[in-house]
């Protein structure tokens, strides 16, 4: 590993940032430390910088709903390694978060050591998390089969995928993304086939599934 590293510490409460932030610092290397409060915050942060080396993702902070949070993350930076953090730590949560593209998964209620642990395995190239034995398999049918086909979707795609989440017009989008109006109704086009759903809103309301819903499932 190399000798300096600049982590996101994106979660709502002040103590428990202040708590992560004290494991990452204690890792005895040049550490920056960037914080997020909200889910756009986090957006902007993570958008805006090339040099992060870890994002520490709290889902359900305000303006994140819940795993689309990471999806929406991850399709505006892929290379950044997230590791989730969560009060919610069963089984269906951890490995659907592995699944949607996170690097790793730390209970709330993990120590010091665990948390370091946890991001040194990442920072190496590991996947801190059960293995997938231990996790077992999907509970739900539906939400494999959304998994599977979010999955499928390029990082492009995924961006205005969330970006028709976030209510943005075509014409919008494009802007964002500096791109033609052509082009963003391709991808929509594109998403709409990979999703199986016939329109903007039943696209939005399948992300929404990935979302809280998803966080909702029975423990086990």
């Amino acid at each position: 590993m190399s000798s300096g590293f600049t982590f996101i510490v994106a979660d709502d409460h002040p103590l428990f940032r202040g708590a992560l932030k004290q494991a990452l610092l204690s890792m005895d290397r040049d550490i920056t430390i960037l914080e997020a409060g909200t889910f756009s915050e986090t957006k902007a942060v993570v958008s805006g910088r090339d040099d992060v080396d870890l994002l520490l993702l709290d889902l359900t902070m305000p303006g994140a709903s819940g795993l689309s949070g990471l999806v929406a993350l991850r399709a505006i930076n892929s290379v950044v390694p997230v590791v989730v953090v969560s009060a919610r730590d069963d089984t269906d949560t951890i490995r659907r978060a592995i699944e949607l593209g996170a690097s790793g998964f730390i209970s709330k209620s993990a120590s010091m050591d665990e948390i370091r642990n946890a991001v040194t395995t990442v920072l190496e190239g590991g996947v801190s998390a059960p293995s997938e034995e231990e996790l077992g398999p999907e509970s739900d049918p539906e939400i494999f089969d959304l998994i599977r086909r979010l999955r499928s979707l390029t990082p492009q795609q995924a961006r205005v995928l969330n970006m028709l989440a976030d209510g943005l017009l075509n014409k919008q989008i494009a802007y964002e993304l500096g791109v033609s109006e052509a082009t963003i109704k391709a991808h929509v086009s594109a998403v709409l086939q990979k999703l199986d759903v016939d329109s903007r809103t039943q696209a939005v309301i399948q992300l929404s599934r990935i979302g809280a819903d998803a966080l909702l499932a029975p423990e086990g």
